[in-house]
């Protein structure tokens, strides 16, 4: 690596951006006029949970600073988990919204659904060695524009 350049994984990045739309997911429509915190019991809880320690468990892959309880490797499972309940919710409906007549998915179900995928995805990279290049140097402008 060259001075002045700076590497950021880019699994462990991607995890993250998918566990903030994940949280941010629950605050949106799930449902026509439900949000996912008034849709879910305790599972809007567990997932915020759970996209809270997957952003933990990637951070410490990403070499920073996290507490010991963040172990690395812990990112996969976290996020798979948090995969199969946002795909449970999708295919079978929460009591509050059950019915022949009840409303429909809205676009905080599938950035939840998209959000895990990405959670998964990022997780699954995280254990590669590829990542973004970043120079921070600061650039000369050309000889002909200094004149």
């Amino acid at each position: 690596m060259r001075r002045g350049e700076r590497r950021v994984p880019l699994g462990p990045l991607a995890g993250a951006v998918g566990a903030v739309v994940v949280i941010v997911s629950l605050f949106v429509d799930w449902y026509d006029g439900v949000t996912g915190f008034t849709a879910f019991e305790v599972l809007d809880l567990v997932l915020v949970a759970l996209s809270l320690a997957t952003l933990l468990a990637l951070a410490g892959e990403a070499d920073l600073p996290v507490p010991r309880t963040a172990v690395a490797g812990h990112a996969l499972p976290l996020s798979l988990l948090t995969l199969v309940i946002v795909v449970s919710q999708l295919v079978n409906d929460p009591p509050l919204v059950v019915g022949d007549g009840g409303p429909g998915h809205a676009v905080g179900s599938w950035l939840a659904l998209g959000g895990a995928t990405l959670m998964a995805g990022g997780s699954l990279l995280a254990g590669t060695s590829i990542s973004l290049a970043v120079d921070v140097r600061r650039r000369e402008p050309p000889k002909s524009e200094r004149s």
